[in-house]
């Protein structure tokens, strides 16, 4: 089985593959809300790069979360790497350098005709807030180096937005289903809008981790039970309130058939349980007995 953070990347990356949503994430956090990277644009990138590592010359790999090439009139202009991260790393810095060298060593290696600048964006979900390192100057400010080094070290930048903590004045850049998950982050569970959403499943299952949930693999299927399609048109509001009452009917239908069990752990004959259900559930004695015979013999 896999693992929750296993499960957790594997969700974000997903999320985060629709050219929609890159195309949004790009131009509200680079681009500052102005429209310059278009979803149509944006193909999808190899996140591995190939590297000689050792004295034996031996081939290593590493990958990236997400990787887009954006296209215009047939070329790559610019490569974007993402990059998902849950918890705070002092290192980022020295790996964000590894896959940006390393597409950069493929460029010069041939692998890609015409060279192009990437960026490496760092999404960050984590609660607590990034006080680690978004460059290597800050990285090695402790060393005593002389200045006449310092000249010389190049201050690659990590960038890092906290998703958790973005303002309102940035939320409101964003135009995709992303948009939804900053202001549920930012509300909470009370927040309710009529922004429609688009990529069903997959918002669902983008929140469900983020809440904590560690097995979002009943998503499609909760799906299906609401009548709830890809195609369909349905507001935030509209999905939520559904998938709340299906969870408030499903803690009721638990609740019936832990009482059950308890009463018949306690010694309680069938129709003194029938009777205590129509009295706790409000249930018609039909529907009481029907419970019953479905959990008696559990």
């Amino acid at each position: 089985m896999e693992s929750t953070e296993e499960s957790k990347d594997l969700v974000e990356k997903h999320f985060m593959a629709f050219p929609d949503i890159a195309a949004d994430v790009i131009n509200a956090l680079l681009y500052e809300g102005d429209t310059v990277v278009r979803a149509e644009s944006l193909l999808p990138a190899s996140t591995e790069t190939l590297y000689s590592a050792g004295g034996e010359g031996r081939l290593r790999n590493q990958y990236e979360d997400l990787a887009k090439y954006e296209m215009h009139d047939g070329k790559v202009s610019a490569i974007y790497l993402f990059a998902n991260q849950s918890t705070v790393d002092y290192r980022m810095v020295l790996r964000g350098a590894g896959y940006i060298g390393g597409v950069y060593r493929e460029q010069y290696e041939g692998k890609h005709p015409d060279p192009a600048p990437v960026v490496e964006m760092v999404l960050y979900w984590g609660r607590k807030h990034w006080n680690s390192a978004r460059s290597l100057r800050h990285m090695f400010r402790r060393k005593k180096l002389s200045p006449r080094i310092w000249r010389h070290v190049d201050d690659i930048r990590l960038h890092v937005w906290e998703m958790r903590y973005l303002p309102p004045e940035t939320r409101e850049r964003f135009t995709s289903d992303m948009r939804i998950v900053l202001d549920y982050l930012a509300e909470g569970e009370g927040y309710r809008s009529d922004r429609p959403v688009v990529h069903k499943e997959a918002l669902v299952k983008m929140l469900r981790v983020l809440s904590g949930d560690g097995d979002v693999t009943d998503t499609a299927e909760i799906l299906r039970e609401m009548n709830i399609r890809e195609e369909d048109e349905i507001t935030m509001c509209e999905l939520f309130d559904q998938y709340i009452r299906k969870g408030r009917a499903e803690g009721r239908e638990e609740g019936i058939k832990n009482f059950i069990l308890d009463n018949l752990e306690e010694g309680k004959s069938g129709e003194t349980i029938v009777e205590k259900l129509c009295r706790r559930f409000s249930l018609d004695a039909g529907t009481a007995r029907t419970y019953y015979n479905t959990y008696a013999n559990v």
